[in-house]
């Protein structure tokens, strides 16, 4: 199980840290966020408006309205808490830091843990079919078709290659810019789970 990116009470404490530097509303303060994690996570509204609340609640925090958007600022009241918790805040900071890195690592594990499952699936499929072909009682010398299907199985490995490489560059790009959407994982497992599909059930 992923361990919370925030402890308990430490994101309202750094909403107060985000609101400091300037008013935002909702989407810049998840936005901030992202930002700060190098898109490795993004909170969603239902973490950060609950907790706004509160803050408002509290005397932390003030909302106004701007035209269709509801901006926040942080009140006297607010920026005394984050000075009476600048040791807690600098904690979390460090901590935010360890969070960026495990959260990366997940991606990189969750690539790699896809790409090593869909090379293990070709070389299977690659075995069944040498087995159909026997079966089906094709004259195809056996030399030749071990040959081809060793071929075919090289160069598929290539092309797997290729793509671990270029996602890999892809996703390191979009997190030096903080841009990395919040299912980059559950896409690409959802994409390789329908390559491996097409190659278990092929002609479906």
């Amino acid at each position: 199980m992923t361990p919370p990116v925030f402890a308990h009470g430490h994101l309202r404490l750094y909403l107060l840290s985000v609101l400091a530097m300037q008013p935002m509303h909702g989407y810049e303060l998840i936005q901030a966020l992202g930002d700060r994690f190098g898109g490795t996570y993004v909170p969603s509204a239902g973490t950060i408006y609950p907790r706004l609340a509160k803050l408002e609640d509290d005397g932390l925090v003030t909302k106004s309205t701007d035209g269709r958007k509801t901006v926040y600022e942080i009140t006297d009241a607010g920026r005394a808490e984050l000075e009476a918790r600048q040791g807690e805040l600098d904690g979390i900071e460090s901590d935010v830091t360890d969070s960026v890195r495990r959260l990366a690592d997940e991606v990189r594990s969750s690539v790699n843990g896809a790409m090593k499952t869909l090379r293990a699936d070709l070389a299977a499929a690659a075995r069944e079919a040498r087995a159909d072909a026997k079966e089906a009682g094709r004259t195809i010398r056996v030399d030749t078709q071990r040959s081809t299907t060793s071929s075919q199985l090289h160069e598929a490995e290539m092309v797997l290659n290729e793509f671990r490489h270029q996602v890999r560059i892809d996703l390191r790009r979009l997190a030096a810019v903080g841009e990395i959407p919040e299912n980059t994982v559950s896409l690409l497992k959802s994409q390789l789970d329908t390559v491996r599909d097409s190659l278990r059930m092929p002609g479906r």
